[in-house]
């Protein structure tokens, strides 16, 4: 069995989420699945989506259609129980191996929020089946994150 791998994309330039994607698209096209799970994402039309499942599949648990800094405070307090429900998924499908690349797009902001903590996201990775593949996106990687990622790349504008 193949041992999978965590990659996290940070950085302030653009791209992480389509790269995570195109990621999920290699994925389906080897005839293998992907789950998507979005944080901090405002509402995006995800019909697109519906074309490539089974094989990739998308989830939202956030039920507000602004981003989470537009959102009063009672707003944000609902939305950090959606969004730990959301985790609360991620740690099931990692272990049950239910899919081969798990995707965690904007992950990285979780944290960055306070929502959960860098050490809650490194125990939910550390239960994950052997052979799951894990796509971690964000603006700021924490230490702890760095250290247990196989991969990192900084997506940065150069001009």
């Amino acid at each position: 069995m193949e041992k999978g791998t965590i990659q996290i994309y940070h950085g302030t330039g653009q791209g992480k989420t389509a790269a995570a994607i195109g990621n999920a698209i290699r994925f389906a096209a080897e005839g293998k699945t992907a789950i998507i799970i979005q944080f901090l994402k405002s509402e995006i039309n995800s019909e697109y989506f519906e074309k490539l499942e089974p094989e990739i599949k998308v989830f939202r648990f956030e039920r507000t259609k602004e981003g989470f800094d537009s959102l009063t405070d009672e707003q944000k307090q609902e939305e950090k129980l959606n969004i730990q429900n959301g985790l609360n998924y991620a740690k099931k499908v990692m272990g049950t191996g239910e899919c081969d690349l798990l995707i965690l797009d904007e992950l990285l902001g979780v944290v960055d929020e306070g929502i959960v903590s860098e050490q809650d996201i490194i125990d939910a990775l550390s239960c994950r089946s052997i052979s799951t593949n894990v796509i971690i996106t964000g603006l700021n990687i924490t230490p702890g994150m760095f250290e247990i990622a196989d991969n990192v790349l900084n997506v940065k504008p150069e001009k």
